[in-house]
């Protein structure tokens, strides 16, 4: 349980446990779900590397094809492993009781922003600064 009461902006009501705990569950099943996938990607990837880095015996349509499908390997591996530290931190926010609150200037997130997108770490003004630059 987080050590001291969720912060909520001055609009919402306070977190249930309730709600605390399907946020702690939807976030803990998917660090679960992409640690499969990551496992799953790290194995793909070193199949492909495995399978001719050199591209010896294939014409240059396979050559681009397999080259092709490990930037596309390479790409989802880095955004399942983005995913997971951002759902880490959620959790570890979520427990130390600054989950909700906003990195950049310290305010409520918002408790319907948190419940669509738990990993949100922006108020959404912030967010929406941050998107402009």
């Amino acid at each position: 349980m987080p050590k001291s009461k969720l912060t909520v902006r001055t609009d919402e009501k306070p977190w249930t446990a309730t709600e605390t705990k399907s946020v702690r569950s939807e976030l803990e099943a998917d660090l679960d779900r992409l640690r499969t996938e990551l496992t799953n990607s790290a194995k793909e990837l070193q199949d492909l590397l495995r399978d001719g880095v050199d591209g010896a015996g294939n014409d240059q349509a396979d050559v681009g094809s397999k080259g092709l499908e490990r930037d596309s390997e390479l790409s989802l591996a880095a955004n399942q492993r983005e995913l997971f530290l951002q759902t880490e931190k959620a959790l570890s926010r979520l427990e130390s009781g600054s989950y909700g609150l906003c990195e950049s200037c310290g305010e409520a997130i918002g408790k319907m922003r948190l419940m669509a997108f738990p990993r949100a770490t922006l108020c959404m003004t912030c967010k929406q600064r941050e998107e402009r630059r």
